[in-house]
């Protein structure tokens, strides 16, 4: 870590009370702590709005197995974007859905691509990507 610096903030005390309380729910021990971490959240959500900016990331899915089709589907599109995807994890929900989860790396444009059409499949009930950095800018 390089050398800190101190800052001011004025903040409304009313603000300052939700926030406090806030960060307390989450576990932090300092307000200190908690603004460096909404900076750097700042930051990554900066830098993935680029297109040409390498990202890691996770592709979560909800789906009905019993789906005609759809785990070869979903299979074929990981299988077409094999260097994007570094690994899976299949969870037997229930007797008819399952959860997937798969951890993605590339360029951000890409990623959104692959989980886009991973989350558009007819047959997923729910899906979300979730992109962070692998932290070596922050």
């Amino acid at each position: 870590m390089s050398e800190l610096s101190r800052i001011g903030v004025a903040i409304d005390s009313e603000l300052l009370k939700k926030f406090d309380d806030h960060i307390a729910m989450r576990g932090y021990t300092n307000r200190s702590e908690a603004f460096r971490d909404m900076i750097r959240d700042e930051l990554v959500q900066k830098n993935w709005e680029r297109p040409d900016s390498n990202v890691v990331g996770t592709v979560t899915l909800v789906y009905d197995h019993h789906v005609r089709m759809l785990n070869e589907r979903l299979t074929d599109m990981q299988h077409d974007h094999h260097h994007n995807i570094l690994s899976t994890l299949h969870v037997h929900l229930d007797h008819d859905n399952c959860l997937e989860v798969l951890v993605v790396r590339g360029k951000a444009e890409a990623v959104r691509k692959i989980a886009d059409a991973l989350i558009s499949t007819k047959g997923v009930k729910h899906g979300r990507l979730t992109i962070t950095t692998s932290g070596a800018e922050l």
